[in-house]
């Protein structure tokens, strides 16, 4: 039984236990007058040139579904605002022993996996002219994460920056990027995961409601690496996040999890592409999100693509999302190009699911008050990718914010425990 009714979905011809791609779409660009491009990932443009990058109209392929008049500054070629006591963003981190030497424009690795591929990404790189350069030594296994802030200090300030991420071969850690504060924030990311090295990054969104942030995250996957990334995005006006993984080498694995909570408002716009360019290589996308209010408006993208010298790739990608109230909308596109049969298995999966009155009423005649079932149901919709996170640090956060959300008061471990014991209810997963 599903307190779920699902839309959207098409599971004709799906092999056995993965789903066929999310019905299609509406197409904003095709309303404008010009049809989205029909061309594979792997030809877009990337520079470092600003120049080669004209500012989007909407009609690009890459630009369709975002509101680009709520972008302020980040489409324009501007410095870091400097202005008065702070600058428009300050970070600092948890154990300064691996930060090193600040990275320039051209200083490896800065820009040795990173390169531009929009607007947004090459402004906010010809904008910043320190990268914060983070450094894992080899055979380095880290106890605690390391945590950098980045906090913004004033709605419509701009703000530049890069940072470079990397683990070498044989390490082992977590880094957790925790964005809070407001302003307009332009943000790279370049990780390097070292051969065998056990890297997770975390990017958490928790911005004021009037802050705008985009960002690029390219991550480059050694051999025989473990690489996870996650994205947890939570606040913000506008957050649009690029996240894009190729590999160094064979026996790379990849698991890139994302959960975002959109009120009303709010537009959250997560792109992924897998870049399966090395044999013998994994990787497991999963993304889910949850919107209430009028003009809450989630969008994903996700592009797998195996190349002909890829053999014996294993890739999966999937979105769900979880529309609570009238007004809000979520759109989903997975993509999967494929340019060779020997792989051990390829699939992708989208679909967007609502409340359904009828299910809720299954669980109020149990004895669920009606606020409580749907605190349940939406906990449960969130379950299985916050157990297959598996960061404390990061999946209390997600729990607690998700009872803000909804209005409640975040409830303590034995509470909740005892709540999802005391019903037995299915949800789409």
């Amino acid at each position: 039984m599903s307190l779920l009714s699902k839309t959207d979905e098409n599971t004709q011809g799906a092999p056995a236990g993965r789903l066929a791609p999310a019905a299609t779409h509406t197409d904003p660009a095709a309303q404008l007058g010009t049809p989205a491009k029909d061309e594979s990932r792997a030809k877009r443009l990337r520079s470092e040139d600003p120049a080669d990058f004209p500012v989007p109209t909407g009609r690009e392929e890459e630009w369709r579904f975002t509101p680009l008049d709520r972008l302020g500054s980040l489409l324009t070629e501007r410095a870091t605002d400097t202005a008065g006591d702070h600058p428009a963003t300050t970070w600092d981190i948890t154990d300064t022993q691996y930060v090193v030497t600040p990275l320039a424009p051209g200083q490896a690795p800065r820009g040795t996996v990173l390169v531009p591929e929009d607007r947004a990404a090459v402004v906010a790189s010809a904008g910043c002219e320190e990268a914060l350069h983070v450094q894992i030594p080899a055979d380095t296994e880290l106890d605690e994460p390391l945590v950098v802030r980045v906090t913004g200090h004033g709605a419509g300030r701009r703000s530049n920056a890069h940072v470079v991420i990397e683990a070498g071969t044989h390490s082992r850690a977590l880094v957790i990027l925790q964005h809070t504060g407001s302003a307009e924030h332009g943000e790279n990311v370049e990780i390097l995961a070292g051969d065998g090295s056990q890297l997770t990054v975390v990017s958490l969104q928790e911005w004021q409601d009037d802050a705008v942030h985009t960002g690029q995250h390219e991550a480059r996957i050694g051999r025989d690496a473990t690489f996870r990334h996650i994205v947890v995005t939570l606040g913000g006006d506008l957050v649009r996040l690029n996240t894009n993984v190729s590999y160094d080498g064979p026996g790379g694995s990849a698991n890139l999890f994302g959960v975002y909570f959109a009120d009303a408002g709010q537009h959250q716009e997560h792109r992924v592409f897998v870049d399966h360019n090395a044999p013998k290589c994994h990787s497991d996308v999963l993304y889910k999100g949850a919107l209430q209010g009028e003009t809450a408006r989630t969008v994903w993208v996700g592009d797998v693509l195996i190349r002909a010298e890829a053999e014996g790739t294993d890739t999966y990608e999937m979105n769900r999302n979880l529309v609570l109230t009238d007004g809000a909308r979520a759109d989903s596109v997975p993509n999967l190009e494929i340019e060779t049969g020997e792989i051990e298995g390829a699939g992708h999966a989208s679909a967007t699911g609502r409340f359904d009155d009828e299910q809720l009423f299954y669980l109020m005649a149990r004895g669920i008050p009606e606020s409580e079932a749907r605190r349940l149901v939406v906990r449960g919709f969130f379950a299985d990718i916050v157990g297959r996170i598996g960061v404390p640090e990061v999946t209390d956060r997600i729990m607690r914010a998700i009872e803000v959300e909804l209005g409640f008061e975040p409830a303590d471990a034995e509470e909740l425990q005892a709540l999802e014991a005391g019903s037995e209810h299915e949800a789409i997963v």
